[in-house]
Parts: C-alpha cells; structure tokens; sequence
C-alpha cells in the first residue's frame, strides 16, 4: 500500500515544483487518479506528461502498490484556464 503523501512526494521528488492531488478511486488504496499541475509539462504533450508521471511512481507500480493510476497533467496556465 502506499499512502497520498508518499504518492505526491513521489511526483514533486522527479518533476520539482508541483501540485498534486490524489484520489482512491476503489477504496483499496491501489486505484487512484492524480491530477498534476507542473511547469515541468511545458512544451510536452499528453502522451509524455504522462510517461513523466509513470517514470515518478515507477517503483511503486512495478511492486504492486499502485494497480491502475488515472492522470490529469497541466501546467499551471492550463489549469488556471489560460
């Protein structure tokens, strides 16, 4: 199992400067949504934001603690509307 805290951690550790949310989709803390908001997806598109994502919680997905993860990625222009 692996906990909210240590998931966004996870995510801020490799893409520096983010914010993350996370959600338990299923209620057994293996399902989750993570909606990302980072400069660091300047100038990527979907596809490599989210291999971004992937890379950052590569060990927790390979052990099982993460099962199924939905992503939202932004930047910060992108998530204020812009």
């Amino acid at each position: 199992m692996i906990t909210f805290e240590d998931l966004s951690s996870q995510i801020t550790q490799a893409l520096g400067e983010a914010e993350v949310s996370v959600m338990d989709r299923t209620g057994t803390m293996d399902h989750f949504t993570v909606k990302v908001i980072s400069d660091a997806f300047k100038g990527k598109n979907l596809l490599d934001r989210h291999r971004m994502v992937y890379q950052a919680l590569d060990g927790a997905m390979k052990d099982g603690r993460i099962h199924a993860l939905e992503i939202q990625a932004k930047t910060k222009e992108e998530a204020q509307g812009g």
